[in-house]
């Protein structure tokens, strides 16, 4: 379910077998190694690739190796790159930062890059980080990923750039404190011994010293220059008069070469570099496919190419796939478009860009048969074949964007022109559908509207009904975001009377939003019917998306009905699909189990699905990460630590501020009101409750208060009502707090009484925090059950769960850190530390705290007095060895 990535990005170059060996600039890098940055900066042609490649093989330390291509300048994509690249050398780095990255909307990028800064910093051993071609991504918002990490680089990470321009990064200040090496094209070029190896020991070509001093001094050792050279030479009768007549600068060298080394290939070569520049890397049968050649014909020249060293680079170790020399590329592409090659099944008028287009066509068909999808788009686009392009992301049923590739489909459509899609209202539509599941359902009504502004007046045809049933479809599910129950139907039974029956995609998802209808009005039935239908239907057509939607809806719905065995099944399910544990898919199931383990009384399960959530969870209309944020509360006041349950509160009410989910407000404040009445602040927490109009939280503080009477009126009134409404799962909650008041009041016998009607229920689904969560009261009353040998195993273990060790231990260990300290930490600093330790900078957790940043500034100098630390690294390290902070 990840985004993939390729892989050949990643390889360190394979040195060839015959080069010059360069020990002056390979001794150069390796004493560099201690500071910051290697830039190794030089126009195209000098070697740059080659000395790194060659210095890396014989490096002491492991290396990461990361190709940079034009794609890469997107933030997104390239801190993808970057963390893949990092893990080949050092395993498990970034792997939950990469599930972030795959959400629908992801964190901000900064705030990943500090997480992964903060991971690689605790590597113990230095990593050599290769960022090669980095020009591609200069100058881009890729390039301030760059410069902060280059601010705040881990010292066990040291970075090499080979770029062909000066990158915009920090050089001067890195020149001035001694942590930049400078390798540019004055060292890059060959010198005259070096020149002479290369022709004739590399090149075979065996001239005398005068010709390699003239081709030195004409090329200014500019290797490429060299090579290119050589090449033309092979094909020379009177080498020496070549070479007299090789005149120039090397900037217009370039083309003269690039003629006559293309021009002296055999015409079957000529016309495969041609034909292939077009292809970003390049298999056998791949350019067979575009040439029409035999079976094998392809992997026969790339073979003879790489021999011939005529500027192709082999991807893997196995040698099939290859990639032109970037230069070299450019160039061939140019020459297609200006001397485009004759192909016999090809009329003889075609123009340059049509033959290109058709090269890209024949790629677009062979990554098709290869089912490629992505690629095949990917070429049908380049070659503006709307017709097939529009096919391809139809992908036979099951679009592109409904299986994750949203990212490239979006792209494509923002290039069209308007005049383009309105002569094709189903990109339109297809462009209101790929806009929903990248996560911006506000956006989708404009697309929805032009696309019936593009059919008006058009004839009534089969697809036309089915494309308006596609649009109220798209507007139901939008109306099942926003809950608006006469919406869904409405727009849901426009849609299935419209749609084409064979259009399972969309029938699926509407099926999915009027099973949102029927848990909107507490049919649970029906809507537990259309969910298992959903799920049915999603996994036989392969639509993985809407599986797990209606698996995720299924469950809720199932602890809503106090089935939490069946709830964990669920959940687990959709775990097993989506196969990734650091999936943003993931959020949901993991949210899901933490509120079962909650309840099973399993605080270090719970806590780690809730925190996972956290960091899987979208950041755009996701209040599942409030609701685990709530959770997380709920664990710091199950263990004891009142402290970190307000600090929790702050953190929850902030994030549904900054993702715009004040809708889940009353959820915090429900919280909020408990951490209040244990903290001793009655007064606060009644003027919440009351604030919030939560009748429960009101209950409590009246019982907070000895109001007993009036808490019992209350929750007698909230009980009947929760009854009439058929709240299963409320129900349960509001009776135990019913016995427990119960007990607070003197009636122990009615306590046990309203317990012994949920009793039955509560064991077989092993209910533990139900109680335990009520305190002192329900202990009393589980007391007198045990006596009176009511459900005496079940009784036992809930008695147990009152003096566990979990809750017992946190304080204990809490008490003990205060000791090891010459001045314990403060409840403030305490929660600094906690959002220090997360890797919130200081500014966050300002916002966090609603504190100034000076004053988190006092805070963070404070405790690294304390702490007697000097960093921020150091202050969280030494916290978890004395047990501030779990580890």
């Amino acid at each position: 379910m990840e985004t993939p990535v390729l892989a050949t990005k990643l390889f360190i170059p394979t040195p060839r077998p015959k080069t010059v060996t360069r020990q002056r600039l390979i001794d150069l890098v390796s004493e560099g190694v201690h500071r910051k940055l290697t830039l190794v900066s030089a126009p195209a042609g000098y070697g740059k690739t080659t000395l790194i490649s060659e210095w890396a093989s014989g490096c002491d330390y492991p290396t990461a190796w990361y190709s940079l291509d034009d794609g890469d300048s997107d933030p997104a994509r390239f801190l993808r790159y970057l963390i893949r690249a990092i893990q080949t050398a050092c395993p498990g780095v970034g792997r939950e930062i990469l599930g972030l990255l795959d959400s629908p909307q992801p964190p901000a990028v900064d705030s990943l890059l500090l997480a992964l800064i903060n991971e690689i910093s605790v590597l113990e051993r230095k990593v050599i980080l290769v960022l090669d071609d980095y020009h591609l991504i200069n100058s881009s918002p890729a390039n301030e990923i760059m410069k902060f990490f280059l601010e705040h680089q881990p010292v066990a990470i040291h970075l090499v750039i080979t770029t062909r321009e000066n990158p915009e990064l920090p050089l001067a200040r890195l020149r001035a404190g001694d942590q930049l090496t400078e390798i540019r094209a004055a060292d890059l070029e060959f010198t005259l011994p070096e020149a002479a190896e290369f022709l004739n020991r590399v090149m075979d070509l065996n001239l005398p010293g005068e010709d390699i001093s003239i081709l030195k001094t004409r090329t200014e050792g500019w290797i490429a220059g060299l090579q290119l050279a050589a090449i033309s030479l092979r094909g020379q009768k009177d080498s020496a008069a070549f070479i007299r007549g090789f005149t120039g600068s090397h900037h217009f060298i370039l083309d003269y070469l690039i003629a006559e080394v293309v021009r002296q290939q055999p015409e079957t070569v000529q016309k495969f570099l041609l034909c292939t520049s077009i292809l970003d890397r390049m298999c056998g049968p791949l350019c067979d496919a575009l040439l029409e050649s035999r079976p094998g014909h392809g992997q026969e020249i790339l073979l003879s190419l790489e021999q011939s060293n005529l500027f192709i680079i082999p991807l893997d170790s196995e040698r099939k796939w290859y990639r032109y020399h970037h230069l070299f590329a450019d160039l061939l592409r140019q020459q297609l478009r200006l001397n485009p090659p004759a192909l016999a099944s090809l009329p003889m008028e075609m123009t340059g860009a049509e033959i290109e287009s058709e090269l890209h066509i024949r790629a677009s068909r062979w990554y098709e048969e290869s089912e490629l999808a992505v690629e095949a788009f990917q070429h049908a686009a380049l070659a503006g074949d709307l017709d097939r392009t529009e096919r391809l992301i139809d992908g036979n049923g099951m679009p592109l964007h409904f299986r994750g590739v949203t990212a490239p489909v979006l792209r494509w459509l923002d290039s069209l022109p308007f005049s383009v899609m309105n002569e094709r209202p189903s990109l339109w539509v297809t462009y209101g559908a790929a806009t929903m599941i990248s996560g911006h359902p506000s956006q989708v009504e404009p697309k929805l509207k032009a696309a019936e502004a593009a059919m008006k007046g058009s004839p009534d045809t089969e697809r036309k009904r089915d494309l308006i049933g596609q649009i109220a479809g798209m507007r139901a599910l939008v109306a099942a975001s926003q809950n608006d129950v006469d919406a869904i139907l409405a727009q849901s039974n426009r849609a299935l009377e419209y749609l084409s029956p064979a259009n399972m995609c969309i029938r699926t998802m509407v099926t999915f939003s009027l099973g949102i209808v029927y848990e909107l009005r507490n049919d649970r039935t029906a809507a537990e019917k259309a969910f298992i239908d959903v799920v049915e239907t999603a996994k036989a057509s392969g639509n993985t998306m809407f599986t797990l939607a209606a698996l995720s809806s299924l469950a809720s719905l199932q602890v809503s009905e106090n089935k939490l065995r069946d709830a964990e099944c669920s959940y687990k399910q959709s775990i097993e699909i989506i196969n990734d544990p650091d999936n943003w898919l993931s959020y949901d199931p993991y949210y899901g189990l933490a509120r079962i383990h909650y309840e099973w009384n399993d605080l270090d399960m719970a806590e780690e699905y809730a925190r996972s959530c956290i960091r899987m969870a979208p950041r755009v209309e996701c209040g599942i990460v409030v609701s685990a944020e709530v959770l997380l509360t709920r664990i710091y006041l199950a263990r004891g630590d009142v402290p970190g349950a307000a600090a929790q509160v702050a953190v929850a009410y902030q994030t549904a501020r900054e993702r715009d989910l004040v809708d889940h407000t009353p959820e915090i404040d429900g919280v909020h009101v408990e951490v209040l009445l244990r903290q001793g602040n009655v007064n606060a927490a009644k003027m919440l409750a009351d604030q919030s109009g939560l009748a429960l939280s009101q209950a409590r503080v009246l019982l907070a208060v000895g109001e007993t009477d009036a808490a019992l009126d209350m929750l007698e009134k909230i009980l009947w009502k929760l009854i009439e409404m058929d709240r299963p799962d409320e129900r349960l909650k509001t009776i135990a707090l019913l016995a427990a008041a119960l007990q607070m009041s003197g009636e122990t016998g009615k306590a046990i009484r309203q317990l012994d009607t949920i009793y039955s229920l509560a064991e077989a689904e092993n209910f533990i925090r139900l109680f335990v969560d009520e305190g002192e009261p329900m202990r009393q009353v589980l007391t007198e059950a045990a006596r009176q040998g009511i459900e005496p195993e079940y009784t036992a273990r809930l008695l147990d769960a009152f003096v566990s060790q979990a809750g017992v231990s946190h304080s204990i260990r809490k008490e003990k850190v205060g000791q090891t300290l010459v001045e314990p930490l403060s409840p403030r600093e305490m929660e600094v530390l906690e959002l220090i330790a997360r890797g919130l900078s200081n500014r966050e957790i300002g916002e966090r705290l609603f504190l100034a940043l000076s004053t988190v500034k006092g805070h963070s100098r404070v405790i690294f007095d304390k702490l007697q630390v000097q960093r921020r690294t150091e202050a969280v390290a030494k916290a978890r060895e004395l047990g501030l902070l779990d580890t």
